[in-house]
């Protein structure tokens, strides 16, 4: 089957599925959805980066991405965060343990590290946008700005693309594909937050697009990143036509937090 055609067909199945249980699934229904999202793509970080064996640095991270996600659902970001900070020196303890001098290798720990801040910090901001006035409209800003910004870097960069971006890192990704993305992106905000989201001043609107477009490609760029590091092509293959879940969440990953904060500090 064209490549073209499986994504289209898993958008046809996975979206109507996942508008439903955010719109009308309570907390405890989005934060589920969450928890399962961030453990398999944690599952397929951990593949990733340490390959066959490593159980130990699988299961902390596994294990500490648990915490986040409790951390994030019983409390605020506050409380999130303060988990992250009792994690890193629990985690330094765990490795100190099993450590041995003829195949010391700091850089599992640093792996390990970064898988816990990856995806299970990162993605758990959609459980604190699900507990804010509104969350639900919010949730939904995040994944329609995402979309949009792909789908128009996406057509941009295949009808006008010739500059490459960061070919070292993503070799299809072209400035010109940057360019529609942020176009994209800020009309997408502009119409969704003056249809839903009136209250938020347009001016905002309009800067939410622009750096939750920066923010998104910086994201995608990122997961490209470790996926050359790693040698794949893909995270995984649960999503036909998409790839893995990573693959899905890398530039949600990074807008989430940003939309998050935004609104905190600067929306009020």
């Amino acid at each position: 089957m064209n490549p073209h055609i499986k994504r289209w067909a898993t958008a046809a199945v996975a979206i109507p599925l996942l508008f439903v249980l955010i719109y009308f699934g309570p907390l405890e229904a989005v934060a589920a959805l969450v928890a399962v999202v961030v453990i398999i793509g944690t599952m397929e970080y951990n593949q990733m980066v340490f390959g066959d064996g490593h159980r130990l640095e699988k299961g902390a991270v596994l294990l500490m991405a648990f915490f986040i996600l409790l951390a994030a659902y019983l409390g605020d970001f506050k409380g999130m965060l303060s988990a992250v900070v009792f994690i890193v020196p629990l985690m330094a303890v765990v490795f100190l343990f099993g450590v041995h001098e003829e195949h010391f290798d700091v850089t599992m720990v640093m792996k390990a590290a970064l898988g816990v801040l990856y995806i299970p910090l990162l993605v758990s901001y959609f459980i604190l946008l699900r507990r804010v006035d509104d969350g639900v409209l919010w949730i939904f800003f995040v994944i329609v700005l995402t979309f949009a910004g792909d789908a128009s870097a996406f057509y941009a960069g295949r009808t006008w693309g010739k500059r490459k971006l960061l070919p070292a890192v993503s070799p299809a990704k072209t400035q010109e594909g940057v360019v529609g993305l942020i176009i994209g992106s800020i009309l997408a905000s502009v119409i969704y937050i003056s249809l839903l989201l009136k209250s938020v001043p347009l001016a905002h609107a309009v800067i939410i697009g622009f750096l939750g477009s920066i923010m998104g490609q910086l994201g995608d760029l990122w997961e490209s990143a470790i996926k050359r590091y790693c040698g794949v092509k893909d995270s995984g293959n649960i999503l036909p036509g998409h790839g893995g879940i990573m693959d899905r969440l890398d530039s949600l990953a990074f807008i989430a937090p940003f939309v998050f904060y935004y609104r905190l500090f600067l929306l009020g």
